[in-house]
């Protein structure tokens, strides 16, 4: 691939990954019912909102997840992989194209988690403001995954959950979107 495809196809990555990252900071705060005073959750929701209500009308939340952030994100997904596929004159078999774009939402997903909870471990390890908006927004989405071993891995002064938290989600991405991304990627080179 030229230097200039190369360019062109981290830019189509970086711009759709940032689209799918607000899809999924939105399914996250509803899912933890976030602060909606927090400005940073105003935020999501202002920019995610005018393009989930009218779908949000057909396909209504499960339970407290916002099935029409995580479609919308599967289809950003898709339609990335879609063109950076057509960038190379590939043209991929379908299901092979929709297992891709499933498999790399739920490893972007996994990462988000993790960047999300040591980026969260880390501030945590500072004085720093814990009315901070962005702190409290990812406190309160990474609450549900540390509670399960909540004060269980303490040695003297440090908490341990998160680092175990962060191991689970690494083996996650190695033992489940790994194998699902490379059996999409076969099934999409035989179209």
């Amino acid at each position: 691939m030229s230097y200039l495809l190369n360019a062109l196809s981290m830019l189509i990555e970086l711009a759709f990954e940032a689209v799918v990252t607000l899809l999924l900071l939105r399914v996250a705060a509803e899912a933890c019912r976030a602060d909606f005073n927090n400005p940073l959750s105003q935020f999501i929701y202002r920019y995610t909102n005018p393009v989930l209500a009218p779908i949000r009308r057909v396909l209504p939340n499960w339970r407290r997840v916002n099935l029409a952030a995580l479609l919308l994100a599967w289809l950003a997904m898709l339609l990335k992989r879609l063109l950076l596929f057509a960038m190379l004159g590939i043209v991929p078999h379908p299901a092979g194209l929709l297992l891709m774009a499933l498999a790399e939402l739920l490893d972007f997903a996994l990462l988000f988690y993790i960047v999300l909870l040591f980026g969260w471990s880390l501030l945590s390890m500072f004085a720093v403001d814990r009315r901070q908006p962005l702190l409290r927004l990812a406190g309160t989405i990474i609450e549900p995954l540390l509670r399960p071993l909540h004060g269980k891995l303490i040695a003297g002064q440090i908490d341990f959950a998160p680092m175990a938290v962060m191991i689970v989600l690494l083996l996650a991405r190695l033992l489940i979107a790994a194998p699902l991304l490379d059996l999409g990627a076969r099934l999409a080179m035989l179209g």
